[in-house]
């Protein structure tokens, strides 16, 4: 069995201990901020993201940029020239193009190299959502199974993934598209917090709204109680943005009732950060469904 190496990109918002533990190698997507480009690498090491946050909250927007086609070939290729194939688990489709971006790439590398094997999972998963994604990923490949017993777990489980958000300034969802300027503006005036998730088709979806910050917090919680398969053995992901005492609340609350085998706590980088904001939480776990 030829050895293969796990890719992702930075969307997944895995810390650089985390990283290194799994051994997987992660893109750095692109985001601008204040006309500069950035590329956010795992170890931050352009921009931090408590910098990045600071500048947000003073009210500058970022923007982020698709992975070009000609990038992804020169990351692959690295890892084709050293005789081993690549399995690429990509941001979702539905949030970012730069999926297809990896799926020509590969094409056009396999024509390349046709002994090696450039395999492209779109992981309809975001943030930590994609990072949980990745470190199952890796957990099968150490039970030795092959490039193809990997993919067929992803595929078999990718809808399995679940990912509860919360926002706490509307007005980013409002740039992106995803709630109406009245929905802000009136939401903002009267405390809502939206409760978002990701769908079978990877798009992030508002599934309700509740009325001030705990309240929020608390529901992600309770939507996980109504999914969650076998908890106690489960890795739970929680990410924020820049609002760690939150995660905390999250995470002490998944632990009383769920008693998780571990918890897992990281910052969402600036690509994700972009689109939701400071204040955004999240939570990812195994469930019956999305």
């Amino acid at each position: 069995m030829r050895d293969y190496i796990i890719i992702t990109d930075s969307a997944c918002d895995l810390s650089p201990k985390m990283v290194e533990e799994l051994g997987v190698g992660v893109i750095p997507l692109e985001f601008q901020l204040k006309g500069k480009s950035y590329f956010n690498y795992p170890d931050e090491r352009e921009i931090s993201t408590k910098e990045f946050y600071r500048i947000v909250r003073e009210g500058e927007s970022a923007t982020t940029s698709q992975v070009t086609v000609h990038r992804y070939t020169d990351y692959f290729e690295e890892v084709l020239k050293h005789g081993r194939d690549v399995l690429y688990i990509a941001f979702s489709s539905g949030l970012s193009g730069s999926c297809n971006s990896a799926k020509v790439a590969a094409q056009e590398l396999q024509a390349k190299y046709p002994d090696n094997r450039v395999e492209v999972v779109d992981s309809l998963c975001a943030s930590l959502g994609q990072g949980l994604y990745v470190y199952h990923a890796v957990q099968e490949k150490k039970k030795g199974k092959s490039i193809d017993q990997v993919i067929q777990w992803l595929e078999e489980n990718k809808l399995n993934l679940c990912h509860w958000f919360t926002v706490d300034d509307l007005n980013h969802l409002k740039r992106g598209g995803r709630v109406s300027p009245a929905t802000a503006f009136f939401g903002t005036m009267l405390n809502i917090k939206p409760v978002l998730h990701v769908d079978d088709e990877g798009h992030l979806i508002p599934m309700g709204k509740v009325r001030g910050r705990k309240a929020s917090l608390d529901a992600l919680v309770d939507h996980m109680a109504q999914t969650a398969i076998n908890p106690k053995e489960q890795v739970i992901f929680i990410s924020h943005g820049d609002s760690e005492a939150d995660a905390k609340y999250v995470a002490d609350q998944v632990k009383a009732k769920f008693k998780p085998k571990e918890i897992y706590i990281n910052p969402i980088g600036p690509v994700i950060g972009a689109h939701s904001g400071p204040g955004t939480m999240a939570l990812f776990f195994l469930g019956s469904k999305r």
